[in-house]
């Protein structure tokens, strides 16, 4: 037997040669636009081989990058690529105090950079070490809305014609809280408060029905049509609004209660049959446990960049599994592609899934991230190239730096008549 043929008898008697973390490089960009994109670097004592993670965070990116820089990546040289679980264990604990929204994000940098070189390494796509391909394509929601019912008729039919089975519907300023805005300066108000669009509880409970009924009265059940509350409504009215949307049978609607009133979900299973997604704002799946094995929600709404990567998220999507929940993991907005490929690769390979967000690049991010998903009438496609699928182009990140966002990047929330903050 000559060497090479020795070589590969070992390597396919032993396995793969210990590798190990030689360096890392965290990479901010804004993507070209007004992103906030954070993406880890990991590389390798194999020449050549790296893997590319997201740690992204819209709204606080510059503590990720700290955390990123001085506490995970040194820790990480030296260690073993290979041991993926154990790695994600020992650096989630490394911390002490753990599943913060900021310490889940590194980690899943960290996670989705390791599912990337295993990938590489095995030369095949990330999805068949998780099992395989369980469907041929990802099936996506396109997100539509209007400022009145006639126009949000027009925006379904638009979508329809675009070839879109699944589309959520939106109503009313900035497309969140639709029916339940009150104009600025107008209602009743205390003397010199604020005076800006105020968000009305019972105002959108009344309206958002009405929408949905005209929607259906002119397209007809064939489109699946889903609607998000962003966690505006307390208790009874996010009862009252899950069963007066019955008749038009959502898909889903989502996070109709925030993450501190979900025990409301009991009252909501008691009266109607509307499915719930749940869960754009959780950042601990431990949370998603009493809901999912309690059959209290239908969909588990998270980020997978927010919860800590695929191995975490491909354990939730098990569990969803065991329990007739489905996955609808929220990738959509400011969401980067490489996020966006750690969910395909999770959706494509479970019997979980339920549906994924759309999200539509512009041609930039396709040139600076190579191998970028495409979305073709519904259906998102990846390349079924080895680990996660992208690249990054590094020179082209640095011409378009991350940006200081005005007032540190506040998420803009809304308020009632009284001036109080509404829960987004």
């Amino acid at each position: 037997m000559n060497a090479a043929a020795q070589q590969q008898e070992q390597r396919a008697t032993r396995g793969l040669p210990p590798l190990t973390i030689t360096g890392f490089k965290v990479i901010a960009t804004s993507g070209g636009g007004n992103y906030h994109w954070i993406f880890l670097k990991l590389l390798t004592s194999e020449p050549g081989l790296y893997g590319i993670g997201s740690a992204g965070n819209h709204f606080q990116p510059f503590a990720v990058i700290a955390a990123l820089e001085k506490h995970l990546g040194p820790w990480l040289i030296g260690k073993q690529v290979d041991r993926i679980e154990d790695l994600w264990q020992s650096a989630q604990y490394r911390t002490y105090w753990r599943n913060g929204p900021i310490n889940n994000n590194v980690l899943s940098g960290m996670d989705m950079a390791l599912w990337d070189i295993k990938g590489k390494r095995a030369g095949m796509p990330v999805y068949e070490m998780l099992g395989g391909k369980v469907r041929d394509a990802v099936p996506c929601y396109d997100h539509v809305g209007g400022q009145d019912k006639e126009s949000a008729l027009a925006a379904v039919q638009k979508s329809m014609a675009a070839g879109w089975r699944y589309i959520r519907v939106q109503y009313g300023a900035g497309g969140y809280g639709g029916g339940g805005f009150i104009p600025a300066g107008q209602g009743t108000r205390p003397e010199g408060g604020y005076q800006g669009a105020a968000f009305d509880e019972e105002l959108y409970v009344d309206t958002i029905p009405g929408v949905f009924e005209y929607v259906r009265s002119k397209a007809g059940f064939t489109p699946k049509l889903l609607h998000d509350v962003h966690s505006h409504l307390s208790g009874m009215n996010a009862v009252e609004l899950s069963r007066r949307l019955q008749p038009y049978q959502l898909f889903f609607l989502e996070d109709v209660l925030a993450p501190e009133l979900i025990q409301y979900y009991r009252q909501i299973r008691q009266v109607c049959t509307t499915p719930q997604a749940v869960g754009e704002v959780f950042s601990h799946p431990y949370e998603y446990v009493p809901l999912v094995t309690e059959r209290l929600i239908d969909y588990v709404r998270c980020r997978v960049s927010a919860t800590g990567g695929i191995t975490p998220i491909k354990k939730l999507a098990t569990l969803c599994e065991y329990f007739g929940v489905k996955t609808a993991f929220q990738e959509g907005g400011d969401n980067d592609p490489v996020n966006l490929l750690a969910a395909y690769h999770v959706d494509i390979s479970s019997t979980a899934f339920g549906i994924q967000e759309e999200n539509h690049f512009p041609p930039i991010v396709h040139e600076m991230l190579p191998g970028t998903p495409e979305i073709r009438k519904g259906y998102l496609y990846g390349n079924g190239k080895p680990g996660l699928g992208i690249d990054l182009n590094e020179q082209l990140a640095a011409k378009h730096p991350l940006k200081e966002a005005p007032r540190g990047g506040a998420y803009p929330t809304d308020r009632t008549l009284d001036g109080a903050v509404v829960r987004p």
